[in-house]
C-alpha cells in the first residue's frame, strides 16, 4: 500500500496504513509489542522494520504527534536491538531466528533473520550514508558465507543451521525464495550504497 501511494500519489489509504504500522511498534518503538513478544522471531521484527524503511524511502507522511516515531527512527530502534543480539557463544556469530532462549525456535541461526538484519543494514546505510551500517552488513553476509549459508559455488541460499548442539556444522539445505529474495536485495541495495554519489539523491531516484 505505501508503493501504491508512491507511485500513484492517492492518498485514501495512508491514514489505514499508518494506523497498521503503528499498531505494533510497542511501548519502546521497536516492533516488540507486549502481545507477541513471547513467540517473536528476530524474523517477525525485522519485517516489520523493512516495512518501515519502505515509508522512510518513499518519504510516506510520518507519524504525527509529540511522541510519534519517524519511520526511521523506528528501522533504526530495530537495528540496533538486532545487532546487540548478535552472538559468538556459538558458531562465531549470527543472530538467532527467535529473540529468546525460551522459544522453540531459538537454537536456530538462520537465513531470514540474518538475512533480514542484512537487508536492514545495506538500506540504512544507503539512506543515512553512514557506512557503520553497510560494516555491519558485511559482517553478516561474510558470516552466512562462512557458515555456509551463503553457498558461494552455486549461490544456493540454504535455510537455517542448529547451533546450540551442533554449532552450526549442519545445514538445514531447504531453499526458499523468500531467503533468496532477501539476500538479493540486500546485495543490490549494497552494490547501490557503494555505488551512489553524495549527496544521496532524492529516494524516489534511487
Amino acid at each position: 500500500m505505501i508503493d501504491y501511494w508512491s507511485v500513484t500519489g492517492d492518498s485514501t489509504y495512508n491514514d489505514v496504513v499508518s494506523q497498521g504500522m503503528l499498531f505494533q511498534i510497542g511501548p519502546h518503538d521497536d516492533y516488540m509489542p507486549p502481545n507477541e513478544t513471547f513467540t517473536l522471531g528476530n524474523d517477525d521484527q525485522a519485517f516489520w522494520a523493512m516495512a518501515a524503511l519502505i515509508a522512510a524511502e518513499t518519504n510516506f507522511p510520518n507519524p504525527t504527534g509529540p511522541d510519534a516515531p519517524s519511520w526511521l527512527a523506528l528501522a533504526q530502534a530495530v537495528f540496533n536491538e538486532q545487532v546487540g543480539r548478535w552472538d559468538t557463544s556459538t558458531c562465531a556469530g549470527g543472530l538467532h531466528w527467535q529473540v529468546f532462549r525460551e522459544n522453540a525456535g531459538y537454537p536456530l541461526k538462520n537465513t531470514i533473520s540474518n538475512g533480514c538484519l542484512f537487508q536492514i543494514g545495506a538500506r540504512l546505510a544507503r539512506y543515512t550514508r553512514d557506512d557503520m551500517y553497510a560494516q555491519w552488513s558485511e559482517k553478516l553476509w561474510d558470516w552466512m558465507v562462512h557458515v555456509g549459508l551463503i553457498d558461494t559455488d552455486n549461490w544456493n541460499i540454504y535455510d537455517n543451521a542448529e547451533a546450540m548442539v551442533h554449532n552450526c556444522t549442519q545445514l538445514d539445505r531447504h531453499q526458499w525464495t523468500y531467503n533468496a529474495g532477501t539476500i538479493l536485495i540486500g546485495a543490490a541495495t549494497m552494490y547501490n550504497y557503494v555505488r551512489l554519489p553524495f549527496p544521496l539523491p532524492s529516494p524516489s531516484l534511487i
